[in-house]
């Protein structure tokens, strides 16, 4: 069999569930579901849908004795019009509790600007104004050559 190239849920651990809902509540999200002290879940696209698990409730579902409350290696991109929204996003985010970890400028790769915040939880989001990056109309994403 095999796999259709697709993905549909993101979920990561949290190590504080209320911490996240005030983070991505006073960036204006509304939770497609939330079970108090147990995961909270947001769509994000057609289809795809980002969760934030509790730690301790992420472990036993995997009925793994491992911690896998931490992130390592992972940001999520959030693409906005121009780099004057870079700036707005990443000050937006800070002020409902993100930590900023670059401040907005010209990325060294692929002819971005771009920010990296931290949410409470310790995910890293990359905060990017991309003018290669282009979503037609059937949701296909297609990228053109950077014009350094």
């Amino acid at each position: 069999m095999t796999m259709k190239q697709n993905l549909h849920f993101v979920t990561l651990a949290t190590i504080d569930l209320d911490a996240t809902r005030a983070f991505y509540g006073a960036l204006g999200w509304t939770p497609l579901i939330d079970v108090e002290d147990e995961i909270v879940f947001y769509q994000v696209a057609p289809g795809m849908v980002l969760g934030f698990f509790d730690a301790e409730k992420f472990g036993q579902d995997l009925a793994a004795s491992t911690d896998h409350s931490r992130l390592g290696g992972v940001t999520l991109s959030h693409n906005v019009e121009s780099p004057a929204e870079v700036h707005e996003l990443t000050g937006s985010m800070a002020a409902a509790g993100g930590a900023v970890l670059k401040q907005p400028q010209a990325g060294q790769f692929g002819g971005i600007f771009h920010a990296h915040v931290q949410d409470p939880n310790g995910v890293i989001w990359e905060i990017a104004h991309n003018p290669g990056w282009h979503v037609d109309a059937d949701g296909t994403v297609s990228f053109s050559e950077p014009t350094d």
